[in-house]
């Protein structure tokens, strides 16, 4: 049996990292060991992560460790793995990869415990490195230069010691002294011996130094003390000129300094204020990070707790002292395998679970306020030393930049079938605690959208353009639909331009740079070359010929002529486009390439011409031959569109050790109407075609383009998915992308995106950028409170908007994840639970036996047939859903602020079309509500479906819409609309009533009075308490004054993230609605009237319930009030001022005040004047007073 497996997604989570300079002397970067693969990123400038190379190697990487030779300009790398080999490596920019330049055997492989590769050490001036095992062996290795400069290594060098377990290992900074390296151990040679286990209870650690005498050249044991037994880690302490020397010893509780013929430096740990008495305090993971004149330590606790860590000292005799050791709290951040601090300001953090990500310093940790412990305030007790308590906080000193997906650990996996999918999605259940997780993983390389912005029409092509060769960045975009071209200026803003040279009244074929500064248009009718200076050379098509298809680069042009007619023009080195050969081909042309100038190069030397005959043929552009015949390459359809790739190198091993111009290869792509995608290498010297490779794209013909990725050329093909073709470490990759159909693409830069793609999706132009290039999947995650432990796919079932929809189970739960309170209390209530139940039982149990007449029979016998342990009782759940907390609360105002954008967008949207004349229909309001909202981050799907009642229809209270059936929206209508959405951070339920022409009066007054309900309700201030019911009468007040009224209630409870209709609490007329008001809940305002055949109002805002100050505290009781959660405007011209009081106006002046300020800054264009039209103060002249 052969059993074979295939990588879907690369291990995710972090063994270790260490910060280095290992392309160049001021390369600020990171090598991460991810299970069997080693990745080196470099941040960009913003701090964002990116990918330079990664590696798969035989082996588990178990340490790492960089070190520089003295006067090098780039760092090694010596890594400890389970090859049972000591191994350094270098990284070659050149090359973009890691090259071994030392590998040493010196073990059986294996993660053994006396083998080594556990820990390793490297001397601060990069002389020698200790590579030690958990038990016994440790290695010393002596680097040294030969005569070339080139790194060598000695022979291992023995500082073994028997029946020890070591803890950690590390290199003693002793300036230009022999290197020393420090060891934390423990003998073991007495417990074994002793079967009583008495010596295991007393044995003892040590701080161990071993020192390495280069001019003897051997390793002896220099000086060895006791240390805590709750050791665990050493840090090395910076000598020399930058520091006292020494080393941190971490232990339990304590970071002690320690060092020879010194006396020790203890500080404490400090600790939460909640965390148990029994719990110690570890140091996990550490940094350290020099400036100028001084330095730091960052220690992480295991519980993800911060430290800055510095050392007082000073000079006595010609030693340095140290006089005190401080230690204080400086942040929070998820538990990390390893922290790496850059000299540029940022700190990675590669976790033990959950993402990984990148922080940037925004203070060293000089806040005042902060908890400190030092040894100079050191208090000893009976009971030992006195803790420091504190609690933590959120972030101050480091701010989150970016992050790198990680799915480690993985708890559970299902491969499922999602509707509407083409693909299988893979479920992940990951994580730990509340860092836990479940992800979708969808197969491709995951796109971040830039921009996105409507095109008046639909557009067949898109190009970008600098005005000069030696511009960073695009100029224009331009825009080809079918019978014209738009021109748009890239700047701080992207606008329409007339003055670029570009003909406008017709569609562009290609669009290009010709030379250092001039541009190319092709169009059906001919080339037109606009110079620098704005002259316009044109060249039209003969006869009735028109233009067909083109091909350029910045010197040279094709074009396809019907009837199968080639023209090829060249630029001469005046700056001048002359024609220089026709060719009449055997029939009509379908696409054609030509590949960019070689640098050094005239011209390129080749012309791949794709024909309707399904053939591909090659021909010369050399002057010599122009145009003739060099290779021809039969296909299996039809070739839909060619792009000439030079990789600028090869994709062997033999090819990437060879110089770049040697390796270089030109590839022909080519793809087919019937969805493939041929690869085929181009001679360069001969032009001729060989190894020939196929793949299947997708079912539409694939249309490929030209863009950059990394600096280096890449392809673009789009199918009936996107597709990009990169070189990655000298092999070319062909991965899909995780995005929707794209029709036509170029590549795009600008200050704000350097390496992006400019793309039409239907009528809109997209402006995305690759940011995970090498990922397998894009992920999409959803938080998890408790460590999942299974997860079941329900099968997918009709949703309410007829579409499928699947359920995920999820199955989470954590040892002691609740507090010794909350612990009491479900306790307490399960016995006081189980108390009623039995009562229950009893009486049940008696009433049964009483009616059969059974005197005799005890409750006990009666019993034995009742349905023990079942019975009903109110869940807890439903109240402890109702009050929110402050998370949950952030995330519904940001919900909120989401939706009313949308919201705007839509109301303008919608009176544009009915003022122009357009018909829009109730079942089309759902649909653009749909679109409009999908527009905003984390949109899910609707709180429920949208209720668009236009006239009559409005009247109906829970009205549903059904195309086909529906009435259609015009100015002398008027519209309720009650809609809402789910977003990952929250839920909204909005209901705003607008006519769209002119309202009659008895219209208006009926919307003011409702209006002056919901406006009573929203300024309601009451006893904590009271319930629902009594709340009621707030919003009917003004309507019962006019004989009106509406039958239903008047607000719900809304979930957060979850029903948007929930219980308990509720406003009602109802007297059973007894639920008390609570801080913390949310429930909906929304009073109506309807007139049944003719209109409907409903004015709707959800509201949180929040305690007020009031001036007096009556029976010491809190009083409570609401607070707006929506933020859209209210129809002005439905109110009739005159039947407001002036508090009334003021309140919608002050909403409409609180609207334009929170959500302006989140719409454009009609939106936003939308907007500021509909939040204009209301006219106080007008009102009278009540």
């Amino acid at each position: 049996m052969f059993l074979y497996n295939l990588s879907l997604q690369k291990a995710t989570g972090c063994q270790t990292a260490v910060y280095g300079n290992f392309s160049g002397p001021k390369a600020q970067e990171i090598m991460v060991s991810r299970g069997k693969i080693l990745e080196l990123l470099r941040p960009d400038d913003s701090g964002k992560l990116q990918t330079v190379y990664s590696t798969e190697i035989f082996g588990v990487v178990r340490s790492l460790a960089a070190f520089r030779l003295t006067g090098a300009q780039k760092d090694y790398l010596v890594v400890g793995s389970d090859s049972g080999r000591f191994t350094v490596l270098e990284y070659s920019k050149e090359k973009n990869r890691m090259d071994v330049v030392h590998s040493e055997t010196f073990g059986k492989s294996g993660c053994r415990r006396i083998v080594p590769g556990q820990y390793l050490a490297v001397d601060p001036k990069g002389r020698a490195a200790m590579i030690g095992a958990c038990e016994k062996q440790k290695l010393v290795y002596v680097f040294n230069r030969d005569t070339a400069a080139n790194l060598t290594i000695s022979s291992p060098l023995e500082a073994h010691k028997s029946h020890t377990i070591v803890f950690a290992i590390t290199a003693v900074d002793c300036g230009f002294d022999n290197p020393v390296f420090a060891a934390i151990e423990l003998d073991y040679a007495d417990a074994d011996q002793d079967s009583s286990g008495e010596a295991a209870s007393e044995a003892q650690k040590h701080l161990t130094f071993y020192e390495l005498d280069l001019g003897l050249n051997h390793v002896v044991r220099k000086w060895t003390e006791p240390v805590d037994n709750g050791a665990n880690l050493l840090l090395t302490v910076p000598g020399g000129a930058d520091g006292p020397s020494g080393v941190l010893v971490c232990a339990e509780n304590f970071v002690i300094y320690k060092k020879e013929n010194h006396p020790d430096v203890r500080a404490v740990i400090p600790r939460r204020a909640d965390l148990p008495g029994d719990r110690g305090v570890l140091i996990v993971s550490y940094a350290t990070h020099k400036l100028k004149n001084t330095f730091f330590f960052l220690l992480q606790s295991e519980y993800g707790d911060i430290y800055k860590v510095t050392l007082e000292y000073k000079t006595q005799g010609d030693a340095e002292v140290v006089t005190e050791l401080k230690m204080k709290y400086f942040d929070t951040i998820p538990t990390c395998a390893a922290i790496c601090v850059l000299k540029t300001g940022f700190l990675f953090a590669g976790s033990e679970f959950g993402n990984h990500a990148m922080y940037q310093f925004a203070g060293i940790g000089d806040h005042d306020d902060d908890v400190e412990s030092s040894s100079a305030t050191l208090m000893e007790t009976e009971e030992g030393f006195q803790p420091v308590f504190f609690d933590p906080r959120p972030l101050r000193n480091l701010s989150p930049i970016d992050e790198m997906p990680s799915i480690c650990p993985l708890m559970d996996l299902q491969a499922v079938e999602l509707p509407g999918e083409e693909t299988a999605t893979l479920v992940t259940a990951c994580g730990r605690g509340p860092r836990s997780t479940v992800r979708m993983l969808k197969q491709g390389v995951s796109l971040t959208e830039m921009a996105v912005s409507p095109l008046p029409g639909h557009p067949n092509a898109v190009w970008t353009v600098k005005r000069s060769a030696a511009d960073d960045f695009d100029s224009y975009i331009v825009v080809s639909f079918v019978n014209a071209t738009l021109v748009l200026s890239i700047g701080d803003t992207v606008e329409e331009v007339n003055d670029s040279g570009f003909l406008g009244t017709t569609p562009s074929l290609r669009v290009g740079q010709l030379g250092e500064d001039s541009l190319m248009q092709a169009h059906p009718g001919g080339l037109r070359h606009i110079r620098a200076d704005r002259r316009v050379n044109e060249w039209k098509t003969p006869g009735r010929k028109s233009v067909l298809k083109v091909a350029s680069n910045h010197r040279q042009v094709v074009l396809a002529l019907s009837g199968g007619e080639l023209v090829y023009f060249e630029m001469e080195i005046t700056g001048q486009l002359v024609e220089v050969d026709k060719k009449e081909m055997s029939g009509e042309i379908s696409c054609l390439d030509v590949s960019a100038v070689p640098e050094g190069r005239q011209r390129a030397k080749f012309l791949a011409v794709g024909c309707f005959d399904n053939t591909v043929r090659i021909l010369s552009l050399d002057p010599d031959n122009c145009l003739a015949m060099l290779a021809t390459q039969a296909v299996a359809a039809a070739p839909e569109s060619l792009l000439m790739l030079d990789t600028g190198i090869g994709e062997s091993e033999q090819e990437a050790d060879a110089s770049m111009a040697e390796a270089a290869t030109l590839f022909l792509n080519i793809g087919l109407q019937n969805g493939v995608l041929l690869r085929t290498e181009v001679d360069r010297v001969t032009g001729q075609l060989s190894d020939t490779r196929t793949r299947f794209l997708g079912a539409r013909a694939p249309k490929l383009f030209s863009t950059t990725v990394r600096g280096q050329q890449a392809m673009l093909a789009l199918s009936t998915r996107p597709w990009l073709g990169y070189l990655d470490a000298g092999r070319f990759i062909l991965a899909p992308l995780s995005y929707e159909l794209l029709e036509y693409a170029s590549s795009f830069a600008s200050e704000q995106c350097p390496e992006g793609i400019v793309a039409i999706a239907q009528s809109s132009l997209r402006i995305v950028t690759v940011e995970r290039l090498g990922e397998a999947f894009n992920q999409t995650s959803c938080k998890l409170r408790y460590t999942p432990r299974k997860m079941c796919m329900l099968p997918a079932a009709a949703g309410a908007d007829g579409g499928k929809s699947s359920a995920l189970v999820v199955v989470g739960a954590d040892h002691a994840c609740a507090s010794t309170a909350e612990a009491e209390a479900a306790h307490a209530a399960a016995k006081a639970a189980a108390k009623e139940a039995k009562k229950a039982i009893e009486a049940k149990a008696k009433a049964k036996a009483k009616k059969a007449g059974k005197k005799k029979a005890g409750v006990e016998a009666a019993a034995e047939s009742a349905p023990v342990g079942v019975f009903e009782s109110k869940t807890p759940l439903g109240l402890a859903k109702a009050l929110k907390n402050e998370a949950e609360l952030a995330g519904m105002r940001e919900a909120h602020l989401r939706d009313s954008a949308a919201m705007a967008q839509f109301f303008a949207w919608l009176e544009a079309e009915v003022a122009a004349g357009r018909s829009v229909t109730e079942a089309e309001v759902g649909l653009k509500l749909i679109e409009v909202r999908g527009q905003q981050e984390g949109f899910i799907e609707e709180s429920f479906p949208t209720i668009a009642g236009a006239g009559p229809n409005g009247a109906i209270i829970h009205y549903r819409a059904i195309a086909g059936a529906d009435r259609s929206i015009s100015a002398d209508t008027m519209l309720l609309l009650d809609s809402g959405a789910q977003y990952d951070c929250g839920t909204t339920d909005v209901t705003r009533t607008m006519h769209l022409g002119e309202p009659s009066d008895h219209q208006c007054e009926a919307y003011t009075r409702v209006l002056q309900g919901n406006i009573g309700l929203d300024q309601a201030v009451f006893p904590s308490g009271l319930p629902g019911f009594m709340l009621d009468s707030f919003a009917r007040k003004a309507l019962w004054q006019a004989g009106l009224d509406y039958r239903h209630g008047t607000g719900h409870g809304v979930g957060a993230g979850l029903n948007v209709h929930e219980g308990p609490q509720g406003i009602s007329p109802r007297y059973n609605n007894t639920q008390e008001m609570l801080a913390g809940m949310i429930v909906s305002n929304e009073p109506g009237y309807y007139e049944d055949g003719s209109f409907g109002i409903r004015i709707e805002n959800l509201l949180v319930v929040s305690e007020q100050s009031t001036a007096n505290n009556f029976g010491g009781v809190d009083f409570l009030g609401f607070n707006a959660l929506t933020l859209i405007p209210i129809q002005a011209k439905m109110i009739k001022p005159e039947l407001l009081a002036p508090a009334e106006v003021d309140w919608i002046n002050a909403y409409h005040a609180k609207v334009w300020e929170a959500i302006s800054p989140r719409v454009e264009g009609a939106a936003l004047e939308w907007l500021r039209a509909n939040t204009q103060p209301l006219t106080v002249a007008a009102a009278v007073a009540a």
